[in-house]
């Protein structure tokens, strides 16, 4: 470490073969959480979800849905003792991975998504709820294909220090793609789902259990030294 004075040894050890290469093993299924940014009867955004939920139910997969009807505005004279809020939070901390299935709108994710994703944080006491977990994101849209949404919440997951996989699902003309019971039809188009959800599937598992190692980062342990020290010289000092 010579060549290295600016890193503190002790706290960059070397990399940990058996924590990254074969961690315990969970055996329950993967929990994946759902959310939607549409809150009309007949939402694409929602039954895109839906469907992508029964690949995953059918993959091995516990699935739950958030619903957002009645979800506050963020900072609009509430906070996260609110029901919607604390069902969003207890539903993200439960969950190993996430799906995030928006309209786009005026070239954009919903506020209704967005409002979902500003509810959660970066960080809960000691806990982070999204660090590590996996995401899969999908838009449907009214005309032709866009990707803007799906853009916009691949920089949201990385914010979140999310794993968001490569694939991802994007639906144009979504009221062609639909039947009367609000089910997809068969098309290239519903087999990019099943891609993503099959991907987002394998990502999960490869990643939920060495997650926290995988997230462990250098100035992070640095940091919570220091903090480690001055705590203790304060104490030392009293």
């Amino acid at each position: 470490m010579s060549n290295l004075s600016n890193i503190d040894a002790a706290l960059l050890p070397a990399i940990d073969e058996t924590s990254l290469l074969a961690p315990p093993h969970k055996i329950h299924a993967p929990r994946i959480l759902m959310l939607y940014g549409s809150l009309r009867p007949r939402s694409f955004s929602r039954l895109s979800a839906e469907e992508a939920g029964r690949i995953l139910t059918h993959l091995g997969a516990e699935v739950r849905f958030f619903n957002p009807s009645g979800l506050p505005l963020v900072d609009d004279n509430t906070d996260a003792t609110h029901p919607k809020v604390a069902e969003l939070r207890a539903l993200v901390a439960w969950s190993e991975g996430m799906v995030w299935s928006s309209p786009e709108r005026h070239g954009a994710m919903t506020g209704l998504m967005k409002t979902q994703v500003d509810w959660i944080p970066l960080s809960d006491g000691a806990v982070r709820p999204t660090q590590g977990k996996t995401l899969a994101v999908m838009q449907v849209s009214g005309g032709s294909q866009s990707f803007n949404a799906v853009n916009q919440m691949r920089i949201l997951g990385r914010w979140m220090r999310l794993i968001t996989i490569p694939n991802q699902s994007s639906i144009p003309r979504a009221f062609q793609e639909f039947d009367e019971a609000g089910r997809m039809r068969p098309s290239p188009l519903y087999d990019r789902i099943v891609d993503v959800m099959e991907k987002l599937f394998k990502f999960t598992l490869l990643t939920r259990d060495r997650a926290d190692y995988l997230v462990d980062r250098y100035s992070e342990r640095k940091e919570t030294a220091a903090e480690l020290m001055k705590r203790v010289n304060q104490s030392a000092a009293t």
